[in-house]
């Protein structure tokens, strides 16, 4: 929320409605009417705004294919509770918030695509290759239907912002690696620099592979194939981790960079150690950019799923690593879901949670500490 009072970001449309609930038992409900039909102009004209800048695009992308997981989850756990049927009703009413509002973010982010695709500006950023069809959308929760918004006291309907210092498209703090870190080993360091390092001798076999890749992208674009365009990109996200450089290299050499932003979210995707080894391959090769947004993708994955990535990764010797990993996953998820991590390995991952929630904000540590304590982990 800091963000979005500095201006630096754009609060979802379902903040400003509940802000808008608020303003109507303050002032009356034509009052807040009349104000939330203005706002709602502006939001619009501000978004596209946001939109139409470079990299615009590939950020509404990027943050629909977390919205979609996380609705995912959200029905994952709604059916869960309603099958445990135990009368948890904290439970069962926070699955359902979390359900609302992950579907009501994922129509508005498709509506910001399909208004920035329709209205190319002088960058091109509206005219420039389609980028990957947002997944379809989970069905709904089994017996889920279109709730009337509800007010919550715990503040709720603010998940997922007071948790972005900076702003939702904040890259965690990539740890500095060694000198002498190997490259390419599976578990490596991530440098904190950005800047590429190129590699004198590529290896040929994966020169050949990325060369064959980006041909084939381009017979496809060019064709209109955007369906097996996709295909390719699949394909190529399971590609070993240390073909990724290279492969990035040759993509934006022939123009393809949307579809590099496609395939870094196909990556994300990949299993625990899949993801692991992609970090690693792209932070070696010193793109900390890239290994930024595929942690803020991966995150979205299941509690478990990071709990086991960053156990295996502390495990071999790459705490730095898996304390960004949790870092990314303190900033944007909920307390209660890091206490869910917690409890897979309390002695190894409480004391590193809390770390990473010190480095997000001090309410933000607060919070964790609160969730371990009610779940009896600290």
């Amino acid at each position: 929320m800091d963000a979005c009072l500095d201006g630096a970001e754009l609060p979802p449309w379902d903040v400003m409605e509940a802000l808008f609930a608020d303003l109507a038992e303050a002032r009356g409900s034509a009052y807040a009417e009349q104000a939330s039909a203005r706002a709602a102009r502006l939001h619009a004209e501000c978004a596209l705004s946001l939109d139409r800048r470079p990299g615009g695009r590939a950020r509404l992308v990027e943050r629909l294919g977390l919205l979609l997981r996380e609705q995912e989850y959200a029905a994952e756990r709604l059916r869960a509770a309603r099958e445990r049927g135990d009368g948890d009703e904290t439970a069962l009413a926070w699955a359902r918030d979390d359900h609302v509002r992950a579907s009501a973010r994922c129509v508005e982010l498709r509506s910001r695509l399909t208004a920035v695709s329709r209205t190319p500006d002088r960058f091109g950023t509206g005219a420039a290759a389609p980028a990957r069809p947002p997944a379809q959308e989970p069905a709904p929760a089994p017996h889920e239907t279109a709730p009337a918004r509800r007010r919550k006291a715990t503040g709720a309907r603010f998940a997922g912002l007071e948790a972005e210092d900076g702003g939702a498209d904040k890259a965690p703090v990539l740890p500095a690696a060694p000198a002498a870190s190997p490259r390419g080993a599976r578990f490596g360091g991530a440098p904190a620099a950005s800047t590429e390092r190129p590699t004198a001798s590529p290896d040929p076999a994966a020169l050949r592979s990325a060369q064959a890749v980006v041909g084939a992208l381009l017979r496809l674009r060019a064709e209109g194939r955007s369906g097996e365009a996709h295909a390719v990109l699949c394909e190529a996200a399971a590609l070993p981790g240390h073909r990724l450089p290279l492969l990035a290299v040759e993509l934006h050499r022939a123009g393809l960079g949307a579809d590099w932003a496609t395939l870094l979210w196909e990556v994300a995707s990949l299993p625990p150690d899949g993801l692991a080894a992609a970090v690693d391959a792209l932070a070696a090769a010193g793109r900390a950019e890239d290994c930024g947004q595929l942690l803020r993708q991966g995150v979205a994955r299941p509690a478990a799923e990071i709990a086991e990535a960053a156990t295996a990764l502390d495990r071999a010797g790459r705490g730095p690593l898996a304390q960004a990993l949790l870092g990314a996953f303190v900033r944007g998820r909920s307390p209660q879901e890091a206490a869910m991590i917690a409890s897979i390995d309390p002695p190894r991952l409480v004391p590193q949670l809390l770390a990473a929630a010190r480095t997000v904000s001090e309410a933000r540590e607060r919070g964790v500490e609160h969730a371990l304590r009610v779940a009896g982990l600290s």
